[in-house]
């Protein structure tokens, strides 16, 4: 009898942050499959067992996942942020594609999140109040040619641009990269937020223009926005700025 797999998010840190459906999904699971440090966000019983296993193992880790479930556990996968953004769900489902039959008939059941993004951005204002995107900057599991391909037609569609995985020991480089080629589509006023560990102790939000943002400002924790053409900034004495993107565009408005 094939069993349940729940893939769940743990949001980006904060407790209070993490949905009811999740919550629910961990009372119920009796096995949990996920990076270390995610897996210790959770509360987990005496009668419960993690499997942990290396944030780059995502495939492995989604077939024993899928293994488990199929021999009838009640199975949970867990991510940070939203399962479903550059996370477990789609190796999951990459995983029930590649594998064995079985493994359709699983119950899978995937719960959506609180992403990073959406942290950073409320902590801030409204920055993604317009069209935005959101881009990896990993090279990993795509080519760098492809990475800045899309960053131009970005800028160029005037998108709000979230970026995930920004910089890393391996890859030094790539967001000094990217902040170049934006500014060569964007106004130097354009704003960028660095926001690492939204919601957690040891958050930290910067607010830069983009002809001095400094991408030593960000980690492997930072989710780093750029606004659009269009973002605005709001100077209050004594407060946090404030940053928004309207909700209607100018741009290419007609009669």
């Amino acid at each position: 009898m094939s069993g349940q797999l729940f893939v769940i998010g743990t949001g980006p840190g904060n407790p209070d942050q993490m949905t009811p459906e999740a919550l629910g999904a961990v009372s119920k699971a009796t096995i949990f499959f996920g990076y270390g440090p995610y897996l210790d966000r959770l509360n987990l019983r005496a009668d419960q067992t993690r499997q942990t296993s290396d944030n780059r193992e995502e495939l492995d880790r989604a077939g024993a996942a899928l293994r488990a479930a199929s021999e009838g556990a009640i199975v949970c996968v867990v991510s940070g942020g939203d399962p479903g953004v550059f996370a477990m769900a789609a190796a999951v489902c990459e995983a029930i594609d590649n594998g064995p039959d079985e493994w359709r008939a699983v119950d899978l059941v995937i719960l959506p999140g609180i992403t990073a993004m959406l942290a950073v951005a409320a902590r801030v204002g409204a920055p993604l109040g317009h069209d935005f995107c959101a881009i990896s900057l990993s090279d990993n599991l795509k080519p760098w040619a492809t990475i800045e391909r899309r960053l131009k037609a970005a800028a160029e569609g005037g998108f709000v641009i979230a970026l995930y995985n920004p910089i890393s020991k391996a890859r030094p480089w790539q967001l000094g990269k990217a902040f170049e080629l934006l500014r060569e589509h964007l106004p130097d006023a354009t704003p960028v937020i660095f926001g690492r560990a939204a919601g957690r102790l040891d958050e930290r939000i910067a607010l830069q223009p983009l002809s001095a943002a400094n991408a030593a400002t960000a980690d492997m924790a930072t989710c780093v926005i750029i606004g659009s053409a269009e973002t605005r900034v709001i100077a209050r004495e004594g407060k946090t700025d404030i940053v928004y993107t309207p909700r209607f565009s100018v741009e290419g408005t007609g009669d």
